[in-house]
């Protein structure tokens, strides 16, 4: 042993800041994945939703983005981390304590490679992002003081829930394929994101009838961020830089070309035009349905979800959202209960089914843990054996069906809570003069207001802040 360690180059050598235990590779990787799933939400998120909708509500929509990625990051390190993969407290839940100690964060993550602060900051990445996805359903009315408060609460009691429950020591943790976040991230965020938009109420008539997007450019510079982002979205999942990494990869980007074309031919179909909106809707929808399966599933399995992610989400959005009167009574700003409920509901079913049990295998290491993770349907029937039989197959979509209807249930129940106790301290929806005039009557600014450029100068305004009413003296 002694021979092999002083054989290695001196950078690889193990010492005080690179413990043994270490692998460097991994490290950085981990590292880059993590950053690239942050870049996703802040610059990507922000562009896309300051670009996406109307010009009078660019500043605000952004600012969401931007406000909740930061507060998310406190409460993380503060006590959602440990609440999501903390010493169990119940089932559904761990023990709420800081993740800020150097004795925490240097220390090595269970039986990967990496340290805990690695672990700490990817999965941070995930959480922000999700509470930013749900944003996206609110848009253009809530009220910000609200959103100030519902994104820790719902970050508390609604996110780290599903996080605990089926990728820590939950109840469903040994039994769901969720392999970056299907059911965890996409499928919360967009029950909850329309759950949360019942509760706020439309936005202002005219918007409603008339939302366009003030810079499509940007739009898809966004989205270009979210997509190639989503590299270290899925690619970070396996904690190390394996074949299950690179697998993860290269399904990702199939399964999303894949549906953006998909989505794209049924609107030249219906349609007669290629929206690029709609382009965007269908890579988001493929990037959605590709989460849960990515590194456990054939690159072909890959190409028939990205079909199935450009066709079934666009039906529930262009055809079945206008038809529905459920559907038409809640305003969701940016259809993220189709884009991200639908697609990560989808995927997760498309895990069930398509699981390799080879790759199965590799990534949850089911040989020499208790995770009972079995084969996709498909291939219980097909390989068959004395090993292997159809029920485990059966067994395992069991399980798929049962963590989507629990991940939806609390997100109904915990989000409708958390609204009902937030209106109770401010309004969750802007007044409505405030809704008729947007960006400049709640932050002062707005997004394309260049001095002296030609346009209109401001109107004289009361230089006295406006503070929720919660801060008011009776």
């Amino acid at each position: 042993m002694g021979d092999t360690i002083t054989s290695l180059p001196s950078g690889l050598l193990p010492d005080e800041a690179s413990p043994d235990w270490l692998n460097k590779g991994d490290n950085t990787w981990q590292l880059t994945a993590a950053a690239m799933v942050g870049l996703q939400s802040v610059p990507g998120l922000v562009i896309l939703y300051g670009s996406m909708v109307k010009k009078k509500w660019a500043v605000n929509s952004a600012f969401m983005a931007l406000y909740a990625f930061a507060a998310v990051l406190i409460c993380w390190v503060m006590w959602a981390h440990q609440l999501s993969f903390g010493d169990k407290l119940m089932g559904i839940m761990g023990k709420p304590n800081i993740a800020v100690t150097q004795k925490y964060l240097l220390e090595k993550q269970y039986n990967k490679m990496i340290p805990a602060a690695d672990y700490v900051f990817y999965q941070f990445a995930f959480a922000a992002i999700t509470v930013i996805l749900l944003g996206g359903s609110l848009l253009g009315r809530m009220n910000f003081y609200a959103w100030m408060l519902f994104v820790p609460l719902w970050l508390t009691f609604s996110y780290t829930v599903g996080a605990y429950t089926i990728w820590d020591k939950g109840f469903l943790s040994q039994h769901i394929i969720d392999f970056s976040g299907g059911y965890v991230i996409h499928l919360s965020s967009g029950v909850a994101g329309f759950t949360a938009a019942y509760w706020v109420g439309p936005r202002h008539p005219s918007d409603r009838e008339h939302f366009p997007p003030n810079n499509i450019i940007h739009m898809m510079a966004g989205a270009g961020f979210l997509w190639m982002g989503w590299s270290g979205f899925n690619g970070g999942s396996p904690l190390a830089a394996n074949e299950i990494t690179a697998l993860a990869v290269l399904n990702t980007h199939i399964c999303t070309a894949t549906s953006l074309l998909v989505w794209m031919f049924f609107d030249l179909i219906f349609h007669a035009k290629s929206s690029v909106i709609g382009a965007v809707q269908g890579m988001m929808t493929g990037l959605v349905c590709i989460t849960p399966a990515a590194g456990v599933v054939d690159t072909w399995a890959a190409m028939l979800m990205g079909v199935l992610a450009g066709s079934v989400p666009w039906y529930t959005m262009m055809v079945l959202h206008k038809k529905s009167a459920f559907f038409q009574r809640v305003d969701d700003t940016l259809g993220v209960f189709h884009t991200h409920a639908v697609a990560g509901l989808l995927g997760g079913l498309s895990s069930g089914m398509f699981a390799k049990p080879n790759l199965i295998r590799m990534f949850y290491n089911t040989e020499n843990s208790e995770s009972q993770q079995g084969p996709g349907l498909l291939y219980s029937i097909v390989n068959a054996n004395e090993e292997v039989h159809a029920m485990d197959g059966l067994k395992q979509m069991g399980y798929q069906i049962l963590g989507a209807v629990f991940v939806a249930a609390w997100n109904v129940v915990a989000t409708s809570v958390i609204c009902i106790f937030v209106s109770r301290i401010v309004d969750l929806k802007m007044h409505e003069d405030d809704l008729d005039i947007g960006d400049d009557a709640i932050h002062g600014e707005e997004a394309y207001a260049l001095w002296g450029d030609g346009q209109r100068h401001p109107p004289l305004r009361s230089l006295t802040p406006k503070f929720p009413a919660f801060f008011r003296r009776v």
